[in-house]
């Protein structure tokens, strides 16, 4: 048994305790097994639950859940900590000096007249920060663990404002159409999946197209993606009680596109 003072409310000191009386030998044994690998995961699914509980307008879930990512945090710098790199301290210290430096329109002497030249302002403070030289590092930059439509909108979108871009999205439309063409002739091949322009590297070109025009419109093509989802869903859901007691295996193909018609017509009455 850890000594551990119990009482009626914690604080931010507190949660740093827990942490390391967790780690400490007399501890928990799952908890000093962990490293940042372990519980990479558990930090990502914290983070969309958290994001869930945006979604759902839902304050009591929120405060939850933001702890659950709290404690993510701090339990990474505990590691960090014990390994002697750096502590919790160190995390929030920069934070600090990191969104003093970012906004000199409130803490210096420059000034900004709306939201878009802060934004400027910042991707300029972030690039001299991070030492990139170029828009080409800015690009390279870009979270490898972000969500794939989200890293391409992202990446594109940096190499946008250095005039990388269509003027028109019509032009994006094109040349999706193009990487359609391209991904039909993979599969009509019998190049294996994984070969260059194989189907994978095809899909890949599809999917980063997409988000390109997501970006031209100021789409989040995670959410678009996540909105398409549950129309289907929603839709699938009308297919399969339209089938009733048969199971759709033994529908033929105008059967189920008959079905998938009659729920995207009701869907819109």
């Amino acid at each position: 048994m850890v000594n551990f003072q119990w009482k009626d409310s914690y604080n931010s000191a507190d949660l740093k305790e827990i942490i390391r009386l967790l780690r400490s030998p007399e501890g928990c044994p799952w908890d000093k097994e962990q490293t940042h690998e372990t519980i990479r995961r558990n930090f990502l699914e914290e983070a969309y639950e958290a994001v869930d509980a945006i979604d759902q307008n839902d304050p009591a879930a929120l405060c939850e859940e933001l702890g659950d990512v709290l404690m993510q945090v701090v339990f990474h710098a505990r590691l960090e900590e014990e390994a002697g790199r750096f502590t919790m301290e160190d995390v929030v210290d920069g934070v600090c000096k990191k969104l003093i430096y970012r906004h000199p329109h409130v803490f210096g002497t420059l000034s900004a007249k709306d939201s878009d030249e802060v934004l400027a302002n910042w991707e300029i403070l972030k690039r001299r920060e991070k030492g990139q030289a170029s828009t080409a590092d800015a690009v390279d930059s870009v979270a490898r663990a972000l969500p794939a439509l989200w890293r391409a909108e992202k990446m594109q979108g940096k190499a946008a404002k250095a005039g990388f871009d269509w003027n028109e999205t019509s032009s994006a439309v094109d040349k999706l159409s193009e990487e359609v063409d391209e991904l039909r002739q993979a599969l009509e091949s019998d190049r294996p999946t994984d070969a260059p322009h194989g189907v994978r590297e095809e899909v890949g070109d599809v999917l980063f197209i997409a988000a390109k025009m997501a970006q031209m419109e100021g789409v989040d093509p995670e959410e678009a993606l996540h909105r398409a989802c549950d129309k289907f869903a929603s839709r699938f859901r009308r297919v399969e009680e339209g089938a009733g007691e048969r199971p759709l295996t033994e529908l033929s193909g105008d059967q189920l596109i008959a079905l998938w018609k009659t729920a995207k017509t009701a869907e819109c009455s």
